[in-house]
């Protein structure tokens, strides 16, 4: 594969062009905005309980879950997102459901 913008070889999964940084067909549909660490691991703090980082992050399924979990739990459930929240902002959870790297 090579890049668009330079022309140099690059890898086919690679999501930017190593060379001149421009964004590959890899890295998902262009125009696309990635999303911010520090909202996700804040919303997943904040209001993990309901899924709203995994909503944020594109995880619809997992976010329905969590507030199934939550509920049948009591709310006991929302460590889970509380968890979650804080693997975020450390980096053990740094990619969406796109697999686009979340940025700083």
């Amino acid at each position: 594969m090579f890049c668009s913008k330079c022309g140099q070889q690059i890898d086919a999964n690679a999501a930017f062009c190593p060379s001149c940084g421009t964004r590959t067909a890899a890295a998902g549909p262009a125009g696309t905005a990635l999303k911010s660490k520090i909202a996700a691991g804040l919303l997943g703090i904040f209001l993990g309980s309901i899924g709203i980082h995994r909503f944020y992050l594109g995880y619809t399924t997992i976010g329905v879950i969590q507030i199934i979990v939550t509920i049948f739990t009591a709310g006991l459930g929302g460590l889970w997102g509380f968890i979650e929240g804080i693997m975020i902002l450390t980096g053990n959870i740094d990619k969406d459901a796109n697999g686009q790297p979340l940025r700083d």
